[in-house]
């Protein structure tokens, strides 16, 4: 056989004979966290963590802003199970990047504990969110970014869904502006808002009610004439810790929107080594005591 006729039949059994692949299919590799384990003892939670992600989030002025989040995704572990199909996190992630509102992110969290084969499951999603503001005298616009959290809970058939916002403001001391000949100091504050809702509402009525209670607002960009009308909002109405967080909370509980919440306050002195806290809590659906 010439060497032609030789090299012809080489291809011809090689196209004959059945595939070979030197890899396995999934179905033929086996499920080392499936197996069972010995030592009986539950996870409370179980899953990734710290991982970024480009999300969508819809505006109040219209459209939607773009932003990065980082999330955590956790799942309870039953005793019998050695270990979670991590990829699947990552998976159900990928499937719901686009656009998040409540109703997604719920849908998120009841996948993930229905593709887990979990009981109780637990999403943290945090995310810089910026709104367009402009000073108060000169209209200058300019850009504050707030620190959001969606927080989504499901033990069993019961799902609950938190948003919270950090707005940073400024408070001025009462006292100071009461027992000083002239002057009085303030301080940057930042106030936490944390609610639970039965109804849609903004990230910005958030914002809103946290600024329009504190002592004054911030902005982004001032101008000489913004500072003074800035600084003299903030002198006109001087707010303790405590004074803020029950006009935010009195705010909240007008509104039946918002069944449960948490208001903190946290001002960093500027004349003491140490912050003023305080906080309140509120869940309109808990039982009388």
């Amino acid at each position: 056989m010439s060497t032609v006729a030789k090299t012809q039949s080489a291809r011809v059994s090689a196209q004959d004979a059945p595939a070979r692949s030197d890899s396995q299919s999934s179905d033929q590799i086996e499920d080392v966290q499936g197996r069972a384990d010995p030592r009986h003892l539950a996870i409370n939670k179980v899953g990734i963590c710290d991982i970024r992600h480009p999300v969508s989030i819809a505006q109040r002025v219209g459209g939607h802003q773009s932003t990065v989040a980082t999330f955590g995704m956790y799942v309870n572990l039953p005793h019998h199970f050695k270990g979670t199909h991590m990829s699947r996190f990552v998976q159900i992630l990928n499937a719901h990047e686009h656009q998040i509102t409540v109703d997604s992110f719920k849908c998120m969290l009841g996948e993930m504990t229905e593709r887990l084969e979990a009981d109780n499951g637990h999403i943290e999603m945090s995310f810089p969110y910026f709104v367009d503001k402009y000073a108060p005298v000169t209209r200058e616009k300019g850009v504050m970014d707030y620190n959001v959290n969606f927080i989504g809970n499901q033990r069993g058939q019961k799902t609950e869904l938190y948003v919270e916002v950090k707005v940073p403001v400024t408070t001025l001391c009462p006292c100071s502006k009461d027992i000083s000949d002239y002057g009085a100091h303030n301080q940057r504050s930042l106030i936490t808002i944390r609610v639970r809702a039965e109804k849609f509402f903004w990230l910005e009525e958030l914002i809103d009610i946290a600024e329009s209670e504190a002592s004054c607002e911030l902005f982004g960009i001032l101008k000489r004439v913004d500072e003074k009308a800035v600084t003299e909002r903030a002198y006109e109405n001087p707010k303790f810790v405590e004074d803020v967080v029950r006009d935010i909370a009195t705010r909240l509980n007008d509104d039946e929107r918002f069944r449960y919440y948490v208001v903190e306050s946290e001002n960093f002195e500027s004349i003491h080594n140490h912050s003023a806290y305080a906080m309140i809590e509120q869940d309109k659906d808990a039982p009388a005591a």
